[in-house]
């Protein structure tokens, strides 16, 4: 199975890394200075220094050139999966999403916006805690694999897995996709817990009420609650909430400690999907009818709003049961 890869940045060159060890991987980059580094160097510096990439990595400037892989790993930015699909010639070549997001004005689901511009593509999704430097450098990692066809979603599988990368089969498309979009944004509140100096306390409280709110949002989406309390929800939301490696974590520090949306967003080469998704998020909860106290708040911290007195409304919302 011939893999090719939409994306050249550090997520989407460490699963080329990963798909290398199994064949002939063709990955899509936007720069120029990635395409040449990895063609000539075996290297992708301005996304993932310091890794050793294998010679069966080719990257191309031209969506056009990936027309004939026998899958695409679509690891583009959620805001841009559209477009760079419309793009992109897929017929009926399976389309495994790797990002992590809902699309603003739509507000469909990654995977939903792959079926949009290309009916006949078979569906599945990647998802789980990852950090990308720690997969390329072949650290044990797991993961969920959701395609609702099990026998795709076993050759996908076989053809990805490794001796440190190990995917976890699932039929639940929506559960996978819908912790990965969620986590982003409680990743930004715990920064700001972080940043703030809110407390491990504080912390700990958020990421258990945000997997509440993730598994509301869930259920009410038809996803399954086991698909949530996994790899894909529950897992990938512990390690993104922890870390400065998370993108929207370390964002969420710096609006913790009185930093501007704006300024921090300017400042990135890659994208907190979170900040882009917790607006849209919003809108959605509303639509099934879910409340997301926590979301609602990163949105108000987005739009600049002072952090003591988010944290004193959210702490003052009327006693309610636990479940």
């Amino acid at each position: 199975m011939r893999i090719g890869v939409i994306g050249g940045g550090a997520w989407g060159t460490a699963l080329a890394a990963v798909a290398a060890r199994g064949g002939e991987v063709l990955l899509w980059a936007r720069e120029p200075e990635v395409v040449a580094a990895i063609n000539a160097d075996h290297a992708n510096p301005l996304f993932l220094p310091g890794v050793a990439l294998s010679p069966a990595i080719r990257a191309t400037g031209a969506l056009g050139d990936l027309a004939g892989v026998d899958a695409l790993l679509v690891v583009a930015p959620a805001q841009h999966v559209g477009r760079v699909l419309a793009e992109t010639p897929v017929g009926a070549t399976p389309l495994v999403m790797c990002a992590k997001g809902i699309e603003a004005g739509t507000r469909r689901l990654v995977g939903e916006v792959a079926h949009a511009a290309h009916p006949g593509a078979p569906i599945a999704v990647l998802s789980g805690p990852t950090f990308a430097h720690e997969v390329a450098a072949g650290l044990p990692t797991a993961v969920t694999l959701a395609c609702e066809d099990s026998d795709l979603q076993a050759r996908l599988a076989a053809r990805l897995a490794g001796p440190a990368f190990r995917p976890y089969a699932s039929t639940d498309v929506m559960g996978a996709e819908i912790g990965g979009a969620v986590k982003n944004v409680l990743a930004i509140a715990c920064g700001v817990v972080e940043g703030a100096g809110l407390g491990q306390n504080a912390r700990a409280a958020l990421i258990a009420r945000g997997f509440a709110e993730m598994t509301r949002f869930g259920l009410a989406r038809g996803a399954r609650a086991e698909t949530l309390a996994g790899l894909s929800g529950l897992g990938d939301l512990v390690l993104t909430c922890s870390s400065t490696s998370s993108r929207n974590f370390s964002l969420g520090v710096g609006l913790g400690r009185g930093e501007s949306a704006a300024t921090l967003l300017a400042d990135r080469r890659t994208v907190a999907e979170g900040a882009f998704t917790a607006p849209v998020l919003v809108e959605a909860a509303r639509d099934v009818e879910v409340d997301m106290p926590i979301v609602e708040a990163v949105c108000r911290l987005l739009d600049g709003a002072d952090v003591r007195a988010v944290t004193r409304d959210l702490l003052s919302r009327p006693l309610r049961d636990e479940v």
